[in-house]
């Protein structure tokens, strides 16, 4: 019954909604309007602030700035291409066969995907430059090749391709796996009935079930490579190409070209925004319908004489994407030099001490990171978590406005919010320009999507009753959120913290164009020492990285369950 029935204003308490749902409006609004106002302000005009179109005509007139929209656009469709023939048939060995060790798999390919792909990217060149990666040291060495020689050149644009998908595959496979653990067996075993072998039932009836959710991932794949800044930068700028998100980032070198700049991050942001749409239609058309009571479970299907084969394949992806490169910087953290060989003689902890004790940067970098990255994590799920409760339970009028904000950053590029950011906030009257407000923007602005989509679906699951009885007793809304729904969603709540803090610390794309000498984070100090050569201080400091990320990780999955948990209604 409402609470209205029982509760008059004087014993509700005081109903902050209103002022709350108006504050938030206008933080949102800053976060996400704001840069993108100044985005078009420069875009379409000249240095006088005149209208023009001269911008757009210049970008469309150089061959350059065509080029690397061209291959932006090649390299992000072949990444989706490679990721779905990899991660389809691997999410299909997890999910529906008797594959030994199937979590554990799994297990790594998380591991895949919380490595930040700037540190994957650096990882293959320790492993594939054609003159000092290990594989080719090996190739010479085992069949006596000249020092010149090589079997890998992940400086080109093969090796970026390959580099990124090992990066953007698990996309592909979380979204095939778990349709594939949804897929019914009811058809399955019909095709079984029938007399129709496995490999009919999985190419005829299996896999056109999962065929939306792996154009999804392709999608979100495709979206990740184009967007991204850290790989190109360290792979193709060696090559001698550009990409768009790099050639973007050179017109911010002296001497800077704004609007240029501004010009073109606005096809970036156009594509992304189409292939977002691509990925909502693809998701919210319904391949097929269950129909009746509880099917059964998923049929899993036996190997036979394929295991070990289907074995040698999952391994194989598991060392290009994981246990290669975690061994490459292992040892390069570790050892004098690259090429050194693995013993106690050649193992050093100057890397080490460099990284913590004599370059002072690093340790600016570090504070700065984690202070960031505590500060993002809180601010953004305390907001996604009052936004994410007003939007669902539709407590004030246009609340639903609040979500469109709080979703709307998940299509702007990083490169093109640091553009955006560095437009609205590096001029006179803000002078946040090498500050760490200006990062803490940006971040907030970046992250808030997932804060609020986490947490917006989590309030789906908890029905508003226990609320309602905290308002017939006087409480607020706010206070009924803060000691009643807040609780009983702490295990949503502190994924999401995580979730964020994660995504903050290896950030790279927008950080690149707003941090200064004295605003250092860890992931531009990586960039920075990967120019300068230093391999085995980046290893160190990725590897600190990935053990902050994986704790991080560790301790949200040992949280308890929420321990108010509401069942379902009878």
């Amino acid at each position: 019954m409402a609470s209205s029935a029982y509760a008059t204003p004087f014993n509700r308490g005081i109903d902050f909604s209103k002022p709350v749902f108006i504050l938030l409006a206008a933080i949102l609004a800053v976060l996400v309007l704001f840069p993108l106002f100044w985005l078009l302000l420069y875009a379409f005009t000249d240095p006088a602030r005149q209208f023009t179109l001269m911008n757009f005509v210049k970008l469309v007139s150089d061959p350059a700035m065509r080029r690397s929209f061209g291959l932006a656009i090649g390299m992000a469709a072949l990444v989706g291409v490679l990721a779905c023939a990899i991660a389809t048939p691997m999410a299909w060995l997890v999910a529906r066969t008797d594959l030994p060790y199937a979590r554990f798999v799994r297990i790594l390919v998380t591991a895949s995907f919380v490595t930040p792909p700037f540190l994957g990217a650096i990882a293959w060149e320790i492993l594939a430059a054609p003159n000092s990666g290990i594989f080719n040291i090996l190739y010479r060495v085992l069949f006596d090749r000249p020092t010149d020689d090589y079997l890998f050149n992940i400086y080109s644009f093969a090796g970026l391709v390959f580099a990124i998908a090992c990066y953007t595959f698990p996309y592909v496979f979380t979204l095939v796996a778990n349709a594939l653990d949804r897929v019914p067996s009811d058809l399955e075993d019909a095709s079984a009935i029938l007399g129709a072998k496995w490999l009919t039932t999985l190419s005829r009836v299996t896999l056109p079930m999962v065929v939306p959710a792996m154009l999804a991932g392709a999608l979100i794949a495709i979206l990740q490579a184009l967007t991204m800044f850290g790989s190109p930068a360290i792979l193709a700028l060696p090559a001698g190409f550009h990409v768009i998100t790099t050639k973007i980032w050179s017109l911010f070198q002296f001497p800077p070209k704004l609007e240029l700049a501004a010009a073109a991050a606005i096809p970036l942001l156009i594509l992304t925004i189409l292939l977002l749409r691509g990925q909502k239609w693809i998701l919210g058309r319904k391949g097929y319908t269950v129909l009746g009571g509880k099917s059964g479970a998923p049929r899993v299907t036996e190997l036979g004489k394929f295991k070990p084969l289907a074995l040698l394949f999952v391994f194989g992806i598991l060392c290009l994407t994981v246990i290669f490169p975690y061994a490459a910087l292992i040892k390069t953290a570790f050892t004098e030099t690259i090429d050194a060989s693995i013993s106690w003689d050649s193992f050093t902890l100057k890397h080490l001490n460099f990284v913590l004790f004599d370059f002072s940067a690093t340790r600016l970098a570090l504070f700065n990171t984690l202070l960031l990255g505590v500060l993002t994590a809180t601010v953004c799920t305390a907001i996604s978590l009052v936004v994410s409760y007003l939007v669902a339970r539709k407590s004030v009028m246009g609340a639903g406005i609040l979500g469109v904000l709080a979703t709307a950053p998940v299509a702007i590029p990083g490169i093109v919010l640091g553009v955006g950011l560095f437009l609205s906030y590096a001029n006179p009257t803000f002078k946040l320009y090498g500050t760490l407000w200006i990062l803490l923007i940006a971040f907030m602005t970046i992250e808030m999507p997932a804060g609020y989509q986490q947490l917006s679906s989590a309030f789906q699951g908890v029905h508003p009753e226990l609320e309602e009885a905290s308002r017939i007793l006087g409480a607020s809304r706010l206070k009924a959120l803060w000691q009643i729904t807040a609780p009983m969603l702490r295990t949503s709540v502190v994924a999401t913290w995580c979730f964020v803090f994660i995504g903050t610390i290896r950030e790279l794309s927008a950080t690149i164009l707003l941090t200064t000498a004295n605003t250092k984070l860890v992931s531009v100090i990586i960039y920075d020492l990967n120019e300068s050569g230093d391999l085995g201080a980046i290893s160190v400091l990725g590897l600190m990285l990935m053990v902050v990320s994986f704790f991080v990780v560790y301790i949200a999955s040992k949280m308890p369950l929420g321990a108010g948990r509401l069942q379902p209604r009878g």
